[in-house]
């Protein structure tokens, strides 16, 4: 099924070097609740939605970018901003995604809103797309990609462009859940490129 969603340089149909997985390996850690991620987000004053700091947060790891407590001033290109507290929802939220990003079971997961009215949670997608890309252009310097890595990039590129069909009906949940798959498959392989090595791309295919 391809997605009535507009996406730049695209024809509607999401399409990649990845086949997608019949079945996802759940990794034992959880990404923390949307709404604490939200409710910490408000309390320092963040114009950035839950998925958009998770977004970032991945695309900085994904680069290479440094598994540290004061992650938030990084990402955020904002040194006045405190480390969040040990055992807060962003504390985990780094913590969570680094073991995620590492798991061999490939049980990386996207922080999305849990929310049934599909362009809604597409929304939420395209955007956590475009706050990767900037995560990740903050962190991958010079670091070389695959072929693989360039044609995944290029994908969320064309992901963050695109735009959520208004008149949809929900009927595109399959392709969404599809879209997911891929961008989960296509994280990995950035960040076995930049941060693992080729020994571990290796694996993901």
């Amino acid at each position: 099924m391809c997605p009535r969603w507009q996406q730049a340089g695209r024809d509607g149909c999401y399409t990649g070097p990845f086949p997608l997985r019949e079945s996802v390996c759940v990794s034992d850690t959880e990404l923390p609740a949307w709404d604490d991620v939200a409710k910490a987000a408000d309390r320092l004053a963040l114009a950035s939605s839950p998925a958009e700091l998770h977004g970032a947060l991945c695309g900085w790891l994904a680069a290479g970018g440094a598994d540290a407590a004061g992650w938030l001033a990084a990402v955020m290109t904002d040194a006045a901003l405190p480390a969040p507290e040990p055992g807060s929802a962003l504390d985990r939220l780094r913590i969570v995604s680094a073991a995620q990003l590492g798991d061999p079971s490939f049980g990386f997961q996207l922080l999305l809103p849990d929310e049934a009215h599909i362009p809604l949670r597409a929304e939420a997608l395209f955007a956590w797309c475009r706050a990767f890309l900037g995560g990740f252009g903050l962190a991958v310097g010079d670091k070389p990609l695959s072929e693989e890595g360039q044609e995944a990039l290029s994908d969320l590129a064309n992901l963050g462009a695109a735009q959520v069909d208004e008149a949809d009906d929900g009927s595109d949940e399959e392709a969404l859940a599809e879209i997911e798959e891929y961008l989960r498959m296509a994280v990995l392989l950035l960040h076995a490129d930049c941060a693992m090595g080729a020994q571990h791309r290796q694996r993901l295919h």
